[in-house]
């Protein structure tokens, strides 16, 4: 079982990057391998809704050399689920990530149909909850079950790894981890309990 973990943020180390470092490092706790995959500061050329990759039928993007579209893609042959993590911009996830995910799931869906699949967001101050949304629905769009958590997949920060000091963010991260772990074990006839398991819960707010 693998899990492929997309920083969409154009800062490697960043904030996205902890979120992202935590899943994967709670994955690991349960037995999963993931591979956390950065997509870098450079421009991701949006869908121009040409329909080559229909007409071509192999699953690739016509587009995909200007980009990391087709490596995505091609990763997805091989893994069991993905989990998209981006900073908040405006509101929303990254526009390299976006036009990612768009090509991604329309030139290569057969890879991504039926896997498990999340987003994380981080941000500032606020804006989270939409982008994070944004990032959902076009997995519901392609019979992915979306893994959730205690809380929405949501971590603060500003400064680079601040988003470490968010007590409930980082647990928030190991029980998105935790679940799609368990999902992926039922998928695979493995797991026997009932539900995943919990830490005890680690409430934080903001007010200093």
């Amino acid at each position: 079982m693998k899990v492929l973990l997309i920083n969409g943020s154009p800062r490697k180390q960043g904030n996205t990057n902890t979120a992202l470092t935590e899943v994967a490092e709670q994955l690991k706790k349960q037995g999963v391998e993931s591979e956390i995959m950065w997509i870098g500061n450079k421009a991701v050329r949006g869908c121009i809704a040409c329909g080559a990759c229909k007409a071509n039928g192999d699953k690739r993007c016509v587009f995909g050399d200007l980009d990391l579209t087709n490596e995505v893609i091609a990763k997805m042959g091989e893994c069991d689920a993905i989990i998209l993590g981006s900073p908040v911009y405006w509101g929303q996830p990254s526009g390299q990530l976006l036009c990612l995910q768009q090509r991604m799931l329309y030139a290569g869906g057969a890879n991504f149909q039926g896997k498990p699949a999340a987003a994380v967001c981080v941000c500032r101050r606020g804006g989270a909850s939409a982008a994070f949304q944004a990032l959902q629905m076009p997995f519901q769009m392609c019979n992915m079950p979306l893994i959730g958590s205690q809380y929405w997949n949501i971590a603060y920060g500003r400064e680079e790894r601040q988003s470490a000091e968010d007590v409930e963010g980082m647990q928030t991260m190991r029980t998105l981890a935790n679940n799609m772990a368990w999902t992926l074990k039922k998928m695979h006839g493995i797991e026997t309990t009932e539900a995943p398991e919990r830490e005890p819960w680690t409430p934080m707010h903001f007010i200093r």
